[in-house]
């Protein structure tokens, strides 16, 4: 284009007409205006020729990796992947896969751990000899409820949106098994050997040239633990679990835990694994529409022990009102008893309750919870930190749609009765309230692994989509789930009708 034009100049100078004087000082006044020109208009020609070969070669560069973000004429939105895109650090084997060879190492404290770590960590598949229902062939496996790291890491393998170019990823994933890291050095040992897999991990990382693009504010990692274990310098007992999330880097990286410390930002809540780990969408609707149909027996169900050392923890109360009613019925869960280590037992108490208790344990949160939900049964809080305020991406901000809370303070005064609480609520309020929990299962499951579910999406489906919106804000962006489109609840039924 400037040569163009100065061509263009030169020619109306030439064409001038030889006898017009003035004419002829009209051209001479071009031509100088345009040599006054010409140096800016070199530059910006350069400028243009150098952003169209950076353009090009940009293209080119995505197109040979197979990793042009957009198909289709131009439309972003036929990427199903925009905004999703997801690195896997190669990771030496010390992170992972030899932390779990070390399984045998906590038999003194955790029997046959190696047999929970089995197929895709998913455990032993479950042989129910009662009713057939909970069997391996229908996706039920003895599941330990701190068997997240493998189970999640063997999810993320098959998750549809992976890279392999981790400058075009929106996330980066730390396949570092921190829970199973936690048991194997947790007891007899001290805080140094505690601590030195997460050291070893977060300088190398740092070392790495993706960590660097955002300080590790990319990053994340699973540790199938509650937040409380890897926090050590914050508890109360100093020899209690690992720094990992108060060391540098870290601290920087968000981590998804199955409780949430609540101290900070960068440690999230998803659900315990539960026992069902379906291998298509056709197990989940079957599941559905069995718990939908089970006959309720028992108005109340309690699965637990009480807690004698914790004078401010209200089992005992529970288990009172528990045995002092034909309405509930209960596992007993004490120190040498197997009725609660047996999966079978579980759920099927459950699957016969219309509301499953569930005070705080050990900790406020409960695998109970979940196994209660799968059952289709109505969970009964005591304490906002039981979920309301730890799985705000698996479960509804409107509480009263799928639990009933009953204020800890109350039950541990003696100034509520439960059963009466329960039976105050109308029967069409119960039905609607069964029905959004049977409608949750799937978003507080882990599909097997191994398969692949096809529009139903499932707690590992939401949680990686909730951590990629925490990044995308953190970067100054939206959020990603904000630009696709949500899958309707008629669509979900549509596809159930024509698997059933």
């Amino acid at each position: 284009m400037v040569i163009s034009s100065w061509i263009l100049i030169r020619q109306l100078i030439k064409s001038a007409p030889k006898g017009g004087g003035r004419q002829q000082r009209r051209a001479k006044g071009m031509e100088k205006v345009a040599v006054g020109l010409l140096p800016p208009l070199r530059f910006i020609a350069v400028l243009a020729v150098v952003s169209w070969t950076s353009f090009i070669y940009c293209h080119f560069s995505l197109l040979s990796g197979g990793l042009l973000l957009g198909h289709g004429g131009g439309d972003d939105g036929a990427d199903p992947c925009r905004g999703r895109y997801t690195y896997v650090h190669d990771q030496p084997r010390r992170f992972n896969d030899d932390i779990l060879r070390d399984c045998r190492k906590t038999r003194d404290h955790w029997p046959d751990m190696c047999g929970f770590v089995s197929n895709a960590g998913l455990g032993r598949p479950l042989v129910d000899r009662a009713d057939g229902v909970l069997t391996g062939e229908a996706g039920w496996y003895g599941t330990h409820q701190f068997a997240l790291d493998a189970i999640f890491h063997n999810r993320m393998k098959q998750y549809e949106c992976l890279t392999n170019q981790s400058a075009v990823a929106d996330a980066v994933f730390v396949p570092f098994y921190a829970g199973f890291d936690f048991v194997r050095y947790h007891w007899g040992y001290d805080n140094a050997t505690r601590d030195a897999a997460s050291v070893d991990l977060t300088q190398w990382l740092m070392r790495r040239p993706e960590w660097r693009r955002m300080g590790g504010r990319d990053h994340f990692l699973v540790a199938g633990r509650t937040g409380w274990d890897f926090r050590r310098d914050t508890n109360i007992n100093p020899n209690w679990g690992t720094n990992l999330l108060v060391m540098p880097g870290g601290r920087d990286m968000s981590v998804l835990v199955l409780e949430s410390s609540l101290l900070n930002g960068s440690n999230y809540a998803v659900p315990y694994p539960t026992y069902f780990h379906p291998r298509s969408d056709a197990d989940v609707f079957r599941w559905q529409d069995r718990v939908r149909g089970m006959q309720r027996r028992w108005l109340m169900a309690f699965v637990g022990a009480p807690r004698p050392d914790d004078p401010k923890n209200i089992r005992a109360q529970i288990i009172a009102q528990c045995n002092a009613t034909s309405a509930c019925s209960q596992l007993g869960c004490a120190f040498g008893s197997s009725q609660c280590h047996s999966p079978g037992n579980i759920m099927r108490l459950f699957q016969k309750a219309t509301f499953c208790l569930q005070p705080p344990g050990d900790s406020y949160t409960r695998r109970s919870v979940f196994d209660s939900m799968v059952a289709g049964c109505i969970p009964v809080f005591f304490h906002n930190a039981t979920a309301y305020l730890q799985y705000a991406w698996h479960l509804p901000r409107e509480h009263a749609k799928y639990s009933v809370f009953i204020s800890e303070h109350d039950v541990r005064a003696g100034n509520v009765s439960i059963e009466a609480t329960l039976r105050a609520i109308p029967a069409a309020t119960v039905e609607r309230m069964r029905e959004e929990v049977i409608r949750l299962i799937p978003s507080v499951i882990y599909a097997d692994p191994r398969s692949k579910l096809e529009t139903v999406r499932d707690a590992f489906d939401v949680a990686v989509e909730g951590i990629i919106d925490r990044i995308a804000m953190t970067r100054g962006g939206y959020a990603r789930s904000w630009l696709r489109p949500k899958q309707s609840r008629q669509a979900l039924d549509a596809r159930r009708r024509r698997l059933s």
